[in-house]
């Protein structure tokens, strides 16, 4: 399945988009908020990963509602190594299905699941995750691309 192009920017005000990664894996990762307990594991996460998937010739992406402002805090208190994009008006999450109703503490609600795309290097969808455990996601994708070959 083909996935549709998008731009949005980072951190940082640069544009990324989609399309600027063809021939390359992407890893398409979206979370719920900057900053907070498994979205900071998740993220650490892909940073310590970072060189052996770029030796694979992956390109990491996260995607969150938040501020390019917020990313900006949380791209600096954590020393991340790759792109965090923003989508405030949630129209590329919503696209790849990353928001809908979650609970939490009973309560039932709207916002951006914890979820990830890998997308192969003809542009395809390879693999959704759709439960990911954010200490261990970095890892079952080289495991995964590994295979995928």
């Amino acid at each position: 399945m083909k996935v549709v192009d998008f731009e949005l920017s980072d951190a940082y005000g640069k544009t990324h988009k989609l399309s600027d990664y063809k021939g390359k894996w992407v890893v398409l990762y979206f979370y719920p908020k900057d900053d907070t307990p498994g979205c900071t594991t998740e993220a650490c996460s892909f940073r310590d990963n970072l060189g052996e998937l770029k030796d694979m010739g992956v390109a990491v992406l996260g995607v969150s509602k938040d501020s390019v402002k917020s990313h900006q805090k949380f791209s600096e208190k954590y020393s991340l190594n790759f792109p965090i994009l923003s989508d405030e008006s949630l129209e590329v999450i919503k696209a790849f299905d990353a928001y809908g109703e979650k609970k939490f503490m009973g309560k039932t609600f709207m916002g951006v699941m914890r979820k990830t795309i890998l997308i192969n290097k003809k542009g395809e969808i390879a693999k959704v995750y759709e439960k990911v455990s954010p200490k261990e996601h970095a890892k079952e994708i080289i495991k995964d691309i590994r295979e995928l070959e």
